[in-house]
């Protein structure tokens, strides 16, 4: 069991920033409240025009966490553009974003060139916010006070 399996979901994180975990990746991003309603309704990838639209508007979130002090929201933010560039990189590969059949065979690869162009998209925010030399100072100082 580890610290998203455990969360309680009632958390506000934004009251209880020593509450939050980072994580691997992508983990917690639909749980930790209320950075995940604030930012799912801005994350699509369907096409590269909404891909763009969408990760310029998640980056600008993250930037006006950075601008709050609220590393918290910044994690969350980045964590909305490594998942827009994973899930636009799965459709990408595969026909209705579905990688198994109904048996748990993978499904046969058919590249759909406007879903990795959206991946692409989400992919240069994403490497920008986790590279972020702020973001990485905060996201150091606060997984050494809370782990």
């Amino acid at each position: 069991m580890g610290f998203y399996d455990e969360i309680d979901k009632s958390t506000d994180f934004r009251k209880h920033p020593e509450k939050y975990r980072v994580g691997r990746g992508e983990q917690g991003v639909l749980m930790v409240e209320p950075y995940k309603s604030e930012i799912v309704q801005h994350w699509r990838f369907k096409t590269p025009e909404i891909a763009t639209t969408s990760s310029e508007k998640i980056y600008a979130m993250f930037e006006n966490y950075l601008k709050q002090d609220d590393f918290v929201g910044m994690d969350m933010a980045r964590k909305f553009l490594q998942m827009g560039y994973t899930r636009a990189r799965r459709y990408a590969n595969y026909p209705g974003g579905k990688k198994y059949d109904q048996d748990g065979n993978v499904n046969e690869r058919d590249i759909d060139e406007e879903k990795a162009e959206a991946a692409a998209i989400f992919e240069q925010k994403w490497i920008q916010a986790r590279e972020n030399k702020d973001y990485l100072k905060r996201k150091k100082a606060h997984q050494q006070k809370y782990g």
